[in-house]
C-alpha cells in the first residue's frame, strides 16, 4: 500500500502536459495504454517537479544538496551497479572496504588483529545503520542472558527523548522497549539519566553526537564514565552505541580532542550518514563495530566473492553502488584538511546566522551552531504570532525552515531550526537574515503595506 495519504484537492483523473501537445493527457493513478515520446515524457516529469522547493534554500534538511560535477559524473556512470553483488562488481566492493577502513581510522577503532579489515559496512542511510547496530546489541545481550540461564523476553534500549525516530522504529520492529528519557534541564540525555535508567534487561545506551532537534552533542564521554561506575558498583556491563549520523563527519575534523568514538572502550558501535555531513547525495550511510566480537556471527551472511567468500550484513539485497563510490570520491577529493575546511566554513556561517538571530530581538537561541552547524531558536515571549507563522512567512521568500515542538520534557517549547550545509554561502546567510527580519516585521505589523503591481 502507498504510505502517502490522498490529497483532498486532487480528484482529477488525468494530467495534461502544458507544452507537449503530442504528449496529450495521461491517467493520474493508472498506467496509460500506450508509450510516450522520451523527450516529451522527460519534460512532463520536469514540469511536475517545478513545484518542489529550491534545495539550496532548504534549511530544514541535513541531507547533502550540492556536490561537484565530477561526483555527479561518477554517480551517473555507476547507477546500474548493485553494491550487494560483490562478485559481479568486485572493485565497488573494494571501494566500500576502503571507506570502512578509512572511517575506522577516523573514529579511532582498535587495530584489527592480523591482516583483518575493520568491522563495518555501508548502508542505505544512517537509519539502516542504526537498525543493524541495534540488532547486534540485542543479539549480544540475548546470548549473554541465555548463557546465564536468564529470561530474554524483556529487552530495553536506553536513549534520550531527542533521538531520531529511527530508534523508535528499531524498538518497535525488533520488539525492544524504547526507554526514552524525557529532557530535564538539558536539550539531550545526561550521564546521570542514562545510568539511572539501565537494568539487567538493557541491551545498550544510545548517545547522539548531534541532535536533530538543536544540533547539540550529547556528553558521550560522561555517559560512558557513568556506565563504567554502574558496572563497577552493580556488575551491569551496558554497552554504548553512538548515533553519529551527522557528528561522525564533523567532530573528527573540528573537535579532535572530544572523546566520543572508539577511544572510549564502552563504545561498541557507531553509525553515521554519508549523505549528511559526509557530503554525498542521498542515500548512503555507515555502521562500524569496535571489533569482530561486537558483531554476532549469526547476523552475518557470506557471499561468493572472487572465488572466495565475503561477509555481508544488510537489511536488503539490492542497493546502488553509486553513492558508495561518491563517498569514496569525497574522501579522496577532500582528504582531512578539505573536510576540515568545509565543516569549519559551515560552522562559521551557522555562527553568523546565530549572531544575527540573537541581535534581532524577539528570539532566544537554544543552540548557536558551535557543535553541528545547526542553530535552534524560540520566541522569547509569547505574542500575536508563533514560530509556525514565521516558518510559513519565510516560505514566501523561498526559505524552508521547520518549526516544531521539542521532545518530551520540553514539549511546551516550540522552535525554528536552521541547518547549514556545504554549498550554503555567506551571501545566502545574509539574504536569509534579511528575509527573516522582513518576515518578523510583517508579522509584527511593522513592515509597510505591499504596493500593488502596476504594468
Amino acid at each position: 500500500m502507498s504510505l502517502h495519504s490522498h490529497h483532498p484537492n486532487r480528484h482529477e483523473t488525468i494530467v495534461e502536459s502544458a507544452f507537449n501537445t503530442a504528449f496529450g493527457a495521461i491517467p493520474r493513478h493508472t498506467l496509460s495504454r500506450g508509450s510516450q515520446n522520451a523527450d516529451a515524457a522527460q519534460r512532463f516529469v520536469q514540469d511536475e517537479l517545478m513545484l518542489d522547493g529550491n534545495a539550496r534554500q532548504n534549511l530544514a534538511t541535513f541531507v547533502t544538496t550540492w556536490m561537484e560535477p565530477q561526483a555527479s559524473a561518477l554517480i551517473q556512470a555507476s547507477l546500474e551497479k548493485n553494491i550487494i553483488d560483490k562478485d559481479e562488481y568486485p572493485q565497488s566492493a573494494e571501494i566500500e572496504r576502503r571507506c570502512v577502513n578509512i572511517l575506522a581510522n577516523l573514529w579511532h577503532a582498535p587495530e584489527p588483529t592480523g591482516e583483518a579489515d575493520a568491522v563495518g559496512c555501508s548502508t542505505t542511510g544512517s537509519s539502516e545503520g542504526a537498525m543493524l547496530a541495534g540488532m547486534a546489541l540485542k543479539w549480544r545481550w540475548r546470548a549473554r542472558r541465555e548463557a546465564a540461564g536468564l529470561d530474554t523476553s524483556k529487552p530495553n534500549l536506553v536513549m534520550g527523548a531527542n533521538v531520531q525516530v529511527c530508534w523508535e522504529k528499531f524498538a518497535r520492529y525488533w520488539d525492544v522497549e524504547a526507554r526514552l528519557i524525557p529532557l530535564d534541564g538539558a536539550t539531550h540525555l545526561t550521564a546521570e539519566q542514562a545510568a539511572a535508567a539501565c537494568d539487567e534487561n538493557t541491551i545498550g545506551v544510545v548517545a547522539v553526537l548531534g541532535s536533530t532537534f538543536d544540533g547539540s552533542y550529547e556528553p558521550v564521554r560522561d555517559i560512558a564514565a557513568a556506565l563504567d561506575k554502574l558496572a563497577a558498583a552493580t556488575g551491569l556491563d551496558v554497552p554504548m552505541h553512538v548515533d553519529a549520523a551527522s557528528g561522525g563527519f564533523v567532530a573528527p575534523f573540528l573537535d579532535q580532542d572530544l572523546l566520543w568514538d572508539f577511544r572510549l572502550e564502552r563504545v561498541k558501535s557507531i553509525n553515521a550518514s554519508g549523505h549528511k555531513y559526509g557530503l554525498v547525495y542521498p542515500g548512503v550511510g555507515w555502521v562500524l563495530w569496535r571489533s569482530a566480537e561486537d558483531l554476532p556471527k549469526d547476523l552475518i551472511f557470506n557471499v561468493d566473492y572472487l572465488g572466495g567468500s565475503m561477509p555481508t550484513f544488510a537489511l536488503n539485497f539490492s542497493r546502488p553502488a553509486a553513492q558508495v563510490i561518491a563517498q569514496y570520491y569525497t574522501l579522496v577529493r577532500y582528504g582531512f584538511e578539505g573536510y576540515q575546511s568545509i565543516q569549519q566554513r559551515s560552522r562559521d556561517i551557522a555562527g553568523t546566522i546565530a549572531a544575527g538571530v540573537g541581535a534581532m530581538g524577539p528570539f532566544t537561541l537554544l543552540s548557536r551552531g558551535d557543535e553541528l552547524p545547526v542553530l535552534a531558536f524560540r520566541l522569547s515571549e509569547p505574542g500575536t504570532w508563533s514560530v509556525y507563522d514565521l516558518s510559513h512567512e519565510l516560505r514566501s521568500f523561498g526559505w524552508i525552515v521547520p518549526a516544531y515542538p521539542m521532545p518530551e520534557g520540553m514539549a511546551d517549547v516550540d522552535v525554528l531550526r536552521v541547518v547549514v550545509r556545504n554549498g550554503f554561502t555567506v551571501d545566502l546567510a545574509g539574504m536569509f537574515l534579511e528575509d527573516l527580519g522582513k518576515s518578523v516585521r510583517r508579522l509584527s505589523g511593522q513592515e509597510p503595506e505591499r504596493v500593488a503591481f502596476h504594468h
